[in-house]
């Protein structure tokens, strides 16, 4: 199970971009790419077959996991996550500070 998953709200902890929210938009590994965070602007020719036109674009890289802590609404800030397994075999994610579940 996944500490980080699509559609979470998250914080950069460090790097370029640090201090910076958003939402994943997707997990590649170990790898997670947050939307209006660490953007890089790319040449790309155009595609006509994708309706896809060319020039410079400016899209989302990817930032490793490690660098990112899930946002708890609750506190104000980016917080460690855990896994708990429940009386009945299933498993939540829960915040490490305070033991309660992530609401995702």
């Amino acid at each position: 199970m996944n500490r980080i998953r699509k559609g979470d709200h998250v914080v950069v902890i460090t790097g370029k971009s640090k201090g910076q929210r958003g939402d994943v938009l997707r997990v590649a590994g170990d790898r997670v790419y947050v939307s209006n965070v660490n953007l890089v602007k790319r040449h790309t020719k155009p595609n006509p077959q994708a309706n896809q036109p060319g020039g410079i674009i400016e899209r989302e890289s990817s930032i490793h996991i490690s660098n990112v802590q899930l946002f708890n609404a609750r506190t104000g800030k980016g917080e460690r996550v855990g896994i708990q397994t429940l009386e009945d075999g299933r498993r939540i994610r829960v915040f490490r500070s305070s033991n309660e579940a992530v609401d995702a």
